[in-house]
């Protein structure tokens, strides 16, 4: 089992930045990689953003690519979300999630609670 705790979302003025933390707990040895979703209001969740946890090696979703940069800390049980140049088409829930590879490709069964970011305009 993995636990994931989210924290550093809240209220930030347009351009501003926010660094959001994501913390594994438990059996973190059988994560493959780490990842990002995020989810506005009556939409779907998207894909963001993920990392290698062995390797570092990261992968961006265009909606994501250029402002936000993802990156696990020195201990292997942290991955963070560096956001840059905030819009307020930002201002919505951002998930972090562990993934498994498995026979049947990268899956996520470990789920954060998620963190609000609002991006004031």
């Amino acid at each position: 089992q993995v636990q994931l705790v989210e924290s550093g979302g809240g209220l930030v003025q347009a351009g501003g930045s926010l660094r959001l933390s994501c913390a594994a707990s438990g059996r973190t040895d059988i994560i493959y990689k780490m990842a990002w979703f995020r989810q506005a209001p009556g939409k779907e969740r998207e894909f963001g953003a993920s990392i290698t946890w062995s390797t570092a090696s990261t992968y961006y979703a265009d909606s994501m690519k250029g402002r936000f940069i993802i990156s696990r800390d020195n201990t292997k049980n942290t991955v963070t979300l560096q956001m840059n140049s905030l819009k307020p088409e930002d201002t919505v829930v951002y998930y972090c999630a562990a993934g498994r590879l498995t026979t049947a490709g990268v899956q996520y069964p470990y789920w954060g609670q998620g963190t609000q970011v609002t991006v004031s305009s």
